[in-house]
């Protein structure tokens, strides 16, 4: 079975530091079913190619008490698909084969490992039960380009229909350490097989190689019962823990709406549905308007305020422009989530120090959030009581005044837009208050007039020619003009 993992970025060769595998040689390893061979067909600066080869022996694969024959054949632990499809061992060996850039560590090249670079990832067979439809559904939440081409039964005979099997190629741009964990625990999901016994241990395994997006994908419940084998009760503990991890996490927010029973309808068991999909795009698409807002204004050191459990800490640690990033929360709890999520005590020491984990209040001054380029607000102030905005604002606009303030918010107009959600109720249990956009723009005009700020407002996902976006954005500057104008009065003051 074949993998291959390609990148464009410059130098591409810079591929084989990441891997800490050389590109001018063949590298091989032993496994516990045969062997794997590392080797790049292609290296150079612009496009360079690793790919790792398993060479599956059928008889340390069947020799196993634990393996069974299907459908009664007995030579069927002999005779299989397993030395050519894409599975199980496949997943192994990148865990044994790339063990250090799984854990997104690089000796070499510790910037560029914490980095996201453009990769191509091609399983030429991949035994995809679901078919190419369920590949699409599992890797595109993530950030990947999906092409999932049916491979058929007999090309001579094309009307004998489609095997089980496709040919995988993703494309995106990641870290790499993200793109092998989603493989890692992605690949034997497809197949819905595993060759080894499935102790209790793997429940850390996969909470461990699915941190940081696993908790947020629209199909965990499927693929935490695939990953796990389907034994329920190791399945209903990982659930519980990913419940855990994503209530503590960047939400709550306008994705994680609770129609009826408090949870989004997938984690009682069933497969993702086209509303889970659109909630986790939404969340992506206001990490990126947050993003290029941050970019836009050319901050280096960001304050995360309400951080939760690190998924904008996560995109922020990623981008090098950003020289400091800081966490700020209330909760000792969600920030440890977020300190497992950025992996803190896996860092190369440079990368750790660009991190910084302050447990906060918002409606407190604290002299060390003073001095920074820009602050985020996502999805923050619709947890505060209204009664005290007024604390946040002085805290954040007044007394750490960072240079650009980026602020999201749900827009409660979009709320008849979501199935399932009575009127009058908001989007999560603990949200104070939800506002109109006629509302969020009086209060952040309100806020940047008394603060010298300017203000840009807009909106993040599908806009509804009725009813707006469903989440809101501000994008706050202070005035310098007016900071000197204040300053030089209160000089003369002095004087």
């Amino acid at each position: 079975m074949l993998l291959t993992l390609t990148t464009t970025h410059r130098p591409a060769t810079d591929l084989g530091h990441l891997l800490v595998k050389h590109p001018d040689r063949v590298q091989s390893f032993d496994l516990p079913a045969g062997a794997a061979h590392v080797f790049y067909p292609e290296a150079d600066e612009a496009r360079c190619t690793a790919a790792l080869l398993v060479e599956v022996d059928p008889l340390k694969l069947g020799g196993g008490r634990r393996n069974r024959a299907p459908e009664g054949f007995a030579l069927g632990q002999y005779v299989n698909d397993r030395p050519y499809a894409a599975s199980s061992l496949l997943s192994s060996a990148l865990s044994k084969v790339f063990r250090s850039a799984l854990r997104g560590e690089s000796r070499d090249r510790p910037e560029l490992a914490a980095s996201a670079i453009p990769l191509t990832v091609r399983v030429p067979v991949l035994r995809c039960r679901g078919g190419a439809e369920l590949a699409v559904r599992i890797f595109a939440p993530l950030g990947w380009t999906v092409t999932a081409t049916p491979i058929p039964l007999d090309e001579t005979y094309p009307e004998w229909g489609d095997s089980r099997y496709v040919d995988l190629t993703l494309t995106g741009t990641l870290r790499l350490a993200d793109a092998l964990n989603h493989l890692y625990v992605l690949l034997p999901v497809l197949d819905d097989a595993k060759h080894y016994w499935v102790a209790p241990d793997e429940v850390d395994k996969l909470l461990r190689a699915g941190a940081g997006w696993l908790a947020g994908h629209p199909e965990r419940g499927l693929i935490t019962r695939r990953y796990l084998a389907h034994r329920r009760a190791l399945a209903g503990e990982a659930m519980a823990r990913l419940t855990e991890l994503r209530l503590a996490d960047e939400p709550p927010a306008d994705d994680s709406i609770e129609p009826s029973t408090g949870e989004p309808a997938e984690s009682g068991g069933g497969a993702g549905t086209a509303e889970d999909v659109r909630r986790a795009s939404l969340a992506v698409r206001r990490r990126e308007a947050v993003l290029a807002a941050l970019r836009d204004s050319g901050a280096s050191r960001v304050l995360d305020l309400g951080c939760g459990g690190g998924a904008l800490l996560t995109a922020l640690v990623a981008d090098r422009r950003f020289t400091e990033v800081v966490g700020v929360d209330v909760s000792d709890r969600s920030l440890g989530l977020a300190a497992r999520r950025l992996r803190l005590d896996r860092l190369p020491e440079r990368q750790r120090d660009r991190i910084r984990l302050w447990q906060s209040a918002l409606t407190y001054r604290d002299d060390r959030l003073r001095g920074y380029n820009a602050a985020v607000l996502m999805e923050v102030v619709e947890h505060l009581d209204p009664p005290r905005l007024p604390a946040l604002e002085d805290a954040v606009f007044g007394h750490a005044r960072p240079g650009t303030v980026v602020v999201t918010t749900p827009n409660v107009e979009y709320n008849v837009r979501y199935e399932g959600l009575a009127p009058g109720r908001f989007r999560h249990a603990d949200h104070r208050f939800e506002w109109t956009r006629a509302e969020f723009a009086a209060w952040v005009d309100r806020v940047a007039a008394a603060h010298g700020y300017t203000a840009v407002l807009g909106g993040v996902g599908d806009e509804d020619p009725e009813v707006g976006t469903p989440t809101q954005i501000a994008v706050l500057t202070r005035d310098n003009r007016n900071e000197n104008t204040s300053n030089d009065r209160k000089e003369a003051t002095n004087r």
